[in-house]
């Protein structure tokens, strides 16, 4: 391996027969998303070398087959039960993803005005979606309200106030659903649990009564539904459990006073294998945990996934730009994908595969992936073992569908990459890269 500008053994472009790249043009039908086939690394059968070429790096690299599979693989366990998915944008919100999603039937659930907007713009209904989040401005409040989407998933006293001041002179009721904090721990990681009394998310069971009498009593407002949503990255299923009794308890206990409930939302969370050996929790585990506390009932069920839907569904294509040993032994592999591209490891040091796309034979080597980012925390797998690589080779970064390219920044002024979908053995561009006078347009 070499220390400095290293070397690039793919001849030029111009030297070979259209498509070819490095990978000789592979492009067979395969299992769907990503896999291996003679040594090299391909999505949906097109070889990732060959989108390498054609769109540069870094790009995010999506199978549309496999998103299809992944949202039909999480529905069918509850079919038994009156349900709908509804796709969490936060995981990815990029319009040709959210698109595909609404083609599939499902709904939406949206954190933000421009989620809304994004949902709308994808083909979404109204009243295909509930709208969820912490600090939801008046603004955001009246374009739901305007809409009158399925449910505002309301998070406190104040928000009930401010939602019955806004609707109170509109045709129709405000549809809300309380979000109830359950103070149950997700056994994730912190930044990413959400339903602990620690937590900024919903009303504790305790005031839950309260907040549910002034929503009834309030002739702007329509209780429709109640909410929980205990974390992201769900591996076991005794915190689903406890979660989905409580609700369902507060639930009889609304039915039983005569109100006349449309849904219990249980939100999302189910996890993704970010390793080989990670635990997981099966989609029928997850939906026979829920089904079997809630389905007494008679209420729809309503569902928030986004992560276990779209994470293994993406990648993240990356070209190594330089080499330089680490003192005491190994290797910095510096890439041009940095934390503004992949926010999650230097957010919760979260680990996600690095592979070569098309491996070098030779001894492996320890090394730490880095961007270029000029924060020491812009690194993206440390102390990994990898086949050697050369300065021009290209990497994929595995399971980044989620969290991936909607936690993007142009943080060092750099340019947001390139995301391509892989549909019918050809790839379409689905958001074009980034230019600085794309950045710069608002600068005055």
């Amino acid at each position: 391996m070499k220390t400095g500008a290293g070397i690039i053994t793919n001849p030029p472009q111009s030297h070979r027969r259209p498509g070819e790249a490095h990978l000789r043009g592979y492009n067979v039908r395969s299992v769907t998303g990503f896999d291996t086939r003679e040594n090299i690394l391909t999505c949906d059968g097109l070889a990732l070398g060959t989108i390498a070429e054609r769109h540069g790096t870094p790009t995010h690299v999506y199978s549309r087959r496999l998103l299809s599979e992944r949202v039909t693989t999480f529905d069918e366990p509850f079919a038994s039960i009156r349900h709908r998915v509804h796709y969490a944008l936060k995981a990815n919100s990029t319009l040709a993803i959210v698109r595909h999603m609404r083609s599939l039937g499902t709904g939406a659930d949206v954190n933000s005005g421009g989620e809304i907007e994004v949902a709308l713009r994808a083909g979404f209904a109204p009243a295909d979606m509930v709208f969820t989040g912490v600090g939801k401005s008046p603004d955001e409040l009246r374009r739901a309200l305007d809409l009158n989407v399925l449910a505002i998933n309301a998070e406190s006293f104040g928000e009930i106030e401010r939602i019955a001041a806004l609707a109170g002179n509109r045709p129709h009721p405000a549809r809300i659903a309380i979000r109830i904090n359950p103070d149950v721990e997700a056994g994730s990681h912190p930044h990413i649990s959400t339903g602990s009394k620690a937590a900024k998310f919903g009303v504790s069971l305790a005031d839950a009564p309260a907040m549910i009498r002034d929503v009834v009593q309030h002739p702007a407002l329509r209780l429709v539904g109640l909410h929980v949503h205990i974390g992201s990255q769900l591996v076991t299923a005794e915190p689903l459990k406890r979660a989905a009794s409580a609700i369902a308890g507060l639930a009889r206990d609304v039915l039983a006073q005569g109100v006349p409930l449309e849904h219990l939302d249980l939100g999302g969370g189910l996890g993704v294998a970010y390793k080989p050996d990670d635990p997981t929790m099966s989609p029928t585990t997850y939906a026979t945990t829920i089904i079997d506390e809630v389905r007494s009932l008679g209420l729809t069920l309503l569902l928030e996934p986004g992560r276990w839907l779209v994470a293994p569904a993406g990648c993240l294509l990356t070209r190594v730009v330089d080499l330089k040993p680490k003192p005491g032994g190994g290797w910095f592999v510096i890439v041009d994908a940095g934390m503004t591209d992949l926010m999650r490891p230097a957010l919760y040091a979260a680990f996600h595969q690095i592979e070569p796309i098309a491996p070098r034979p030779g001894d492996p080597i320890r090394a730490d992936i880095v961007g270029p980012v000029c924060e020491t925390t812009d690194t993206l797998g440390v102390g990994r073992t990898l086949p050697p690589v050369e300065v021009g080779d290209v990497l994929a970064i595995r399971d980044t569908g989620a969290y991936g390219s909607v936690m993007a920044s142009n943080y060092n002024r750099r340019p947001i990459a390139a995301e391509v979908m892989i549909e019918d053995g050809e790839a379409r561009v689905i958001r074009r890269r980034q230019t600085v006078d794309d950045m710069l347009q608002w600068d005055l």
